[in-house]
């Protein structure tokens, strides 16, 4: 019997349902937005505020217009829980939080070649195969430039109690209005009576 928490992410949220008449706007490239209304001086000086003067991005090597560098798990009092998505995957561990606290995740991304539209970050909570949470949170547009981008969700509260301690896996995916999928990835989170240093 398949393992029931193979289920894609995309179960977070389907844009189709949360919306059927949203349509993303056409995408331009950076290029094309510069060229537009070339002789209003002001439009240009406007949207060199807001574009910004990115000559090179930030790691040329990569071909990818978003790369997610690293998620923090943030507790107050607490230091930083950091998770490393540049490299693999796949070794990223289970982390230990007290049951009852409140939390905020921060991820860190570049932006590089082109604006991106309607940033999304989803994040699906499933123990012991069954769903347990959906969250979908809309992160924004950016347009490219050399340092690092910083979401940070709203807070949030780690269920407490008997029945709520024990281990999690969180499925998190970063995407866009474009649906194109920036990266994907899961780790385990475990809640127990009191924090383990």
């Amino acid at each position: 019997m398949a393992e029931q928490n193979e289920d894609p992410i995309q179960e977070v949220g389907d844009d189709d349902t949360d919306n059927p008449n949203y349509r993303p706007p056409a995408q331009k490239t950076l290029t094309e937005i510069q060229k537009l209304d070339e002789d209003d001086e002001s439009l240009q000086k406007y949207k060199k505020t807001l574009l910004g003067e990115v000559s090179d991005p930030p790691k040329p090597d990569d071909p990818r217009n978003v790369i997610v560098e690293k998620l923090a798990f943030c507790s107050e009092g607490r230091p930083e829980i950091e998770m490393d998505l540049s490299g693999d995957l796949s070794k990223l561990r289970t982390f230990i939080v007290k049951e009852g606290t409140q939390y905020k995740i921060k991820i860190y991304f570049y932006v590089q070649r082109e604006i991106v539209s309607g940033l999304v970050y989803k994040q699906k909570i499933v123990r012991k195969g069954i769903k347990v949470e959906n969250m979908k949170m809309m992160v924004g547009s950016y347009g490219p430039k050399k340092d690092l981008n910083c979401y940070t969700t709203s807070l949030e509260d780690v269920p407490s109690g008997m029945l709520a301690r024990g281990t999690y896996t969180i499925k998190s995916q970063f995407t866009d209005d474009d649906k194109n999928n920036y990266l994907e990835w899961q780790f385990g989170m475990e809640i127990k009576k009191d924090w383990e240093n």
